[in-house]
């Protein structure tokens, strides 16, 4: 690891393990017990009510949670029992906490106070995490400098909700079907970590978790609005009858956006029916539906971007580019519960049309469909506690793809006819040993067989490519977990991913899809994470070597064709820190007022490594520093005010040849929220107060120039509210 990964590791340990709040911490009274290690369980039972079974771990929010026990949401209706499908916050939190390496669960306490227009809105304070929007509910994520070279779409990084992939089944992603102000809680599992889900990419894993009747309240309702146009209402309600619970929630909402040409609405609804058959066994049923219409505004040129940032890419007004996606969802999933083994199983189909007018009119059908089934084993073998996880994933589909000429966002004539058929099936086990109640090894693997098949109707376009490719990739993973106390871990593994391309790399004449290769990784990475009363922190250094990173190269000058990279590393250090400054200034209570620094810092070193052609060069797309902090007076009242900065103190480059960069930018806002705890609560909130114009994200190539149209500019001032009732 390079020597400014290295010092940056100290000066962030230094700070996070010196600061005088830290120290008085140790010396404070400990929280309320909380076992690392899971109660052992015995070979028989006997019978007893359905509540969750966590495995214990130190209740650990991500860097920016306040000092307070993990929310496990709201009370169910009394007497009723837990869902044995869908895990409270509390119970995902302690859960996550057995992976020997970097993930976090957000609870929606993180950021129902605020606008939630996008996935950023979430995911702002989890280090490693950049997440950048672009216009509407489109964003930019990647974990890890993941899917960097992806200029449209998401990819190498997988998405579910509710364990149910998002994603299509040759990989891509779309933000457009999550609506951030539906879940109860997130989990992010970075890099190999995500072997929960079978996933196996470089970015890892996003879960987004709607609530239950059994977690839910009666009724639940807020109303959002703001600058550009924005407006959101949404309202839920929730359930339980008997061994029936059932939650319905529902949301619409549209904006005028920023930038010019950037309108759009959205109409999104997602419900779930749960039956307990026995105390043991629970099945739920899963229904999610969204419709969203999006006007696409486009990259600029740099001084386009930093000094009309509001002026839309002239083709994309002309043609009216869109991206509106319809999509429904259905699935189940079921949980059974033996003496020393729980098994989860369960399928999934999903119908997504995408009508896409841009530099050509896409009408893209996808019909994905799967199953899974995952089997955890605990028990004590030969007086050591040892789990054994052992599961299959299978996910696959037919994409009906047409392509026709756009003018003016109506349909030319036809220019691509195909049938794209991806298949994907994973097999993956992990065996965690206890050598002590307080360390584990852990030891895990994966298999991936992907296919990707393409038929083209050559009436249309005889220079398309039909074809097959198959990907077999095995990925193996060891690692070391240390709950050094019940509220501190430390962690360590050795872990390779995996990435089979999607048909949107390479799909064009000079580099056909089945000439990609698979992206592969060894990643390297230790950290920790722990919380005491007036201080919490998540801190985890890495270092990739990479094969055959997808990138974008040119077949044409300003023509960008995904293709294989030679060697690359991706290394960096994500560091969360939540502090009490200070504490009773006005209330000196067993409950105290306070100070709460609240910090997210991600430092990325993403290279090519002695490339026949760029060298040492960075990669291009992402910061090599970025951070997110907030300063907020809590009062236990329920009200909160303060201050907060986005900071990106170093540009980037935007192209492999290091030729073109952004520049840095500071924003600042400031936000109050109040929150009584039982009905109501409300925000009010300021972004970008000083006005800057920004570049917020970027799509990247290989050249670029002055001129290249590259740029996505950030949100101008903003000033949002909004007010939420429930039941």
């Amino acid at each position: 690891m390079s020597r400014s990964v290295t010092a940056l590791c100290a000066a962030t340990c230094f700070v996070t393990l010196s600061s005088p709040c830290f120290a008085q911490a140790q010396q404070a009274p400990t929280l309320p017990t909380v076992t690392v290690d899971p109660v052992k369980r015995t070979a028989a039972r006997p019978a007893r009510p359905a509540t969750d079974r966590p495995a214990p771990g130190p209740r650990v929010p991500r860097g920016g949670a306040a000092p307070q026990t993990a929310a496990a949401g709201p009370a169910g209706p009394a007497g009723s029992a837990p869902s044995l499908t869908a895990p409270t916050t509390q119970t995902a939190t302690q859960r996550i906490q057995q992976t020997p390496g970097a993930v976090a669960v957000v609870p929606d306490t993180a950021f129902r106070n605020a606008p939630a227009q996008t996935i950023k809105d979430v995911l702002d304070y989890v280090p490693g995490v950049f997440a950048q929007p672009k216009w509407g509910d489109d964003t930019r994520l990647s974990i890890r400098g993941s899917g960097l070279s992806r200029n449209f779409h998401l990819r190498g990084t997988q998405l579910y909700l509710d364990g149910i992939p998002i994603n299509t089944a040759d990989g891509y992603g779309d933000f457009q079907e999550i609506d951030p102000t539906a879940y109860r809680y997130v989990e992010v599992y970075k890099g190999a970590n995500a072997l929960r889900y079978g996933a196996n990419s470089l970015g890892g894993a996003v879960n987004f978790v709607t609530p239950t009747g059994r977690d839910a309240s009666a009724f639940d309702s807020r109303l959002d609005g703001g600058a550009f146009g924005y407006l959101r209402g949404q309202a839920s309600t929730g359930g339980v009858s008997g061994p029936l619970d059932y939650f319905v929630t529902g949301s619409a909402s549209r904006t005028d956006g920023y930038r010019d040409h950037s309108w759009g609405t959205a109409e999104r609804g997602s419900a779930n029916v749960g039956y307990q058959v026995s105390p043991d066994f629970e099945t739920r049923f899963y229904l999610n539906a969204n419709s969203v219409r999006q006007r696409i505004p486009g990259e600029v040129t740099k001084t386009s971007a930093l000094n009309s940032p509001q002026t839309a890419a002239a083709n994309n007004v002309l043609n009216d580019w869109q991206r509106n996606i319809d999509t429904v969802r259905v699935a189940n999933k079921s949980t059974l519960r033996l003496d020393n083994t729980d098994i989860e199983f369960g399928v999934f189909a999903v119908d997504r049309h995408l009508m896409h007018p841009i530099f050509q009119w896409l009408d893209y059908r996808y019909h994905d469909y799967g199953g899974f089934v995952r089997a955890v084993d605990d028990r004590e073998i030969g007086g050591h506690r040892n789990r054994f996880t052992v599961g299959l994933n299978i996910q696959n589909g037919t994409t009906d793809a047409n392509q026709y000429v756009n003018i003016g966002a109506n349909k030319g004539a036809q220019t691509l006819a195909a049938v794209q058929r991806p298949e994907n099936y994973t097999l993956y086990a992990e065996n965690a040993w206890y050598v002590t109640p307080a360390v584990s090894l852990i030891a895990g693997a994966q298999y991936l067989h992907a296919v990707r098949e393409q038929q083209v109707d050559f009436t249309t376009n005889p220079a398309t490519k039909s074809g097959t490719s198959t990907f077999d990739l095995f990925s193996p993973k060891i690692g070391l977990l240390w709950d050094v106390d019940p509220g501190w871990q430390v962690f360590a593994n050795v872990s390779r991913s995996g990435e089979a391309p999607s048909f949107g790399e390479g799909n064009g004449t000079a580099v056909p899809f089945y000439n990609i290769k698979a992206q592969t990784a060894t990643t390297y990475e230790i950290g920790t994470r722990g919380r005491r009363p007036d201080v919490t922190w998540d801190l985890a250094l890495y270092h990739a070597d990479i094969k055959n990173e997808l990138q974008c190269f040119f077949s044409t000058f300003g023509t960008c064709n995904v293709t294989n990279a030679d060697k690359t590393m991706h290394q960096g250090v994500e560091a969360g820190l939540g502090i009490s400054l200070f504490k009773g200034l006005a209330v000196n209570s067993d409950t105290p007022d306070r100070v709460w620094l609240n910090l997210a810092y991600t430092y990325s070193d993403f290279r090519y490594s002695n490339d026949a052609t760029w060298g040492n060069n960075r990669l291009p797309g992402a910061p090599p520093h970025f951070l997110r902090a907030e300063l907020l007076y809590k009062h236990p009242a329920g009200f909160a005010v303060g201050p907060n900065v986005e900071w990106v103190p170093e540009s980037y480059f935007v192209d492999s040849a290091n030729t073109l960069k952004t520049e840095p930018y500071l924003l600042w806002g400031l936000k109050a929220t109040y929150d009584d705890g039982k009905h109501f609560s409300a925000y009010l909130e300021g972004r970008n107060l000083a006005n800057k114009a920004y570049i917020a994200t970027t799509s990247i190539i290989d050249r670029a120039t002055a001129t290249s149209t590259l740029f996505n500019p950030g949100n101008g001032r903003g000033v949002y509210a909004g007010i939420r009732y429930k039941l």
